[in-house]
């Protein structure tokens, strides 16, 4: 049985992380979710996702360099670990496997 602990919202963060690669900062990441999910998601719950899986190991994190545009403050870059890739794949096996399951329907164009 494999163990994986991600909910749902941390796997989005988590893929979105993966997408953006060297662009996945806090904002970036909201704006990249919040145009996928079209809907608004606040700052909180992001950072909160960010730091349940760093702790959990699926991302590690670093300070990019300040910038002018960023009145010298500097970006916190994530990056998915190994770990956090790995359990991405599992959560896609998952899920591919219960769609696979699932018996569609029989449609016959015949009539139409």
């Amino acid at each position: 049985m494999k163990k994986t602990k991600l909910g749902e919202f941390e796997e989005l963060v988590l893929l979105t992380v993966a997408v953006l690669k060297e662009e996945a900062y806090g904002v970036e990441i909201k704006r990249e979710l919040e145009s996928r999910l079209e809907e608004t998601l606040s700052v909180g719950s992001i950072q909160s996702a960010l730091k349940r899986m760093e702790e959990k190991g699926f991302l590690t994190s670093e300070f990019g360099e300040a910038t002018k545009q960023r009145g010298g403050k500097r970006k916190r870059i994530y990056t998915a670990s190994t770990q956090g890739m790995q359990v991405l794949q599992e959560m896609k096996d998952i899920r591919s496997s219960l769609w696979d399951s699932i018996k569609q329907p029989q449609v016959s164009f015949a009539n139409i």
